[in-house]
């Protein structure tokens, strides 16, 4: 039995609802609303299930594993195919510092809790804040164009590493949706929007978008 603690709006769930989706897993989704009441995440019947108190979170047979890369590493390990990984171990790790790029740099410094933290706390407008996200994305998509336009031949396929989806366009999409939530000016990146246009036709993508999650709501 295969369950998933989602939101909607969360990159890192969206990341994960992807790689299930691609993998052909089924699963139960129970919605966690970090908005409602303070944050459902914060409840003590959530956090008993992933003490971080952070989505995505998935429990595989009893067992709960939390953070979505690692999450993305299991299902890849337990799921083999599709692979979202290559089988070479160089172009392994470029995979794995792409992802890394967007999961670990770029991501966390437009989390949610981040957000709240610096309206709530450090009284910053919405404006400042938005500028703030895009500052740092734009940041990180230019090294990503960069290295995008240094080592991608278009001749070897649409998505980021070739003609096989990995871990790293799992990532790039919902990060660009963030992008355009925050209205970063995508010109300058037409790698990055190329390859996020050609994924968002794939099934396993459209259907992790978050419009077709059963707790979505319109903004």
């Amino acid at each position: 039995m295969t369950t998933l603690y989602s939101y909607f709006r969360s990159s890192a769930a969206w990341r994960v609802r992807i790689a299930l989706a691609m993998k052909h897993v089924q699963f139960d989704m129970i919605p966690v609303n970090l908005r409602n009441a303070g944050g459902e995440q914060n409840a003590p019947q959530y956090r008993s299930v992933n003490p971080q108190g952070l989505v995505p979170c998935l429990v595989d047979e009893g067992e709960a594993i939390a953070q979505s890369l690692a999450i993305c590493e299991y299902l890849e390990e337990r799921y083999p195919e599709p692979p979202l990984l290559p089988r070479d171990p160089v172009e392994r790790a470029h995979v794995r510092a792409f992802a890394c790029a967007i999961a670990c740099d770029i991501h966390p410094l437009n989390n949610l809790r981040v957000l709240q933290y610096l309206k709530r706390t450090c009284d910053q407008s919405q404006e400042r804040i938005d500028a703030w996200c895009r500052h740092w994305i734009a940041l990180g998509f230019t090294a990503i164009e960069t290295d995008l336009a240094r080592r991608r031949s278009e001749a070897l396929g649409p998505y980021c590493f070739g003609s096989s989806v990995s871990l790293a366009d799992i990532c790039l999409v919902p990060q660009v949706a963030n992008a355009r939530r925050v209205t970063l000016d995508l010109k300058p990146f037409p790698r990055i929007v190329a390859i996020e246009q050609a994924l968002q036709s794939l099934p396993a993508f459209a259907s992790a978008q978050p419009s077709r999650q059963p707790d979505f709501v319109e903004p």
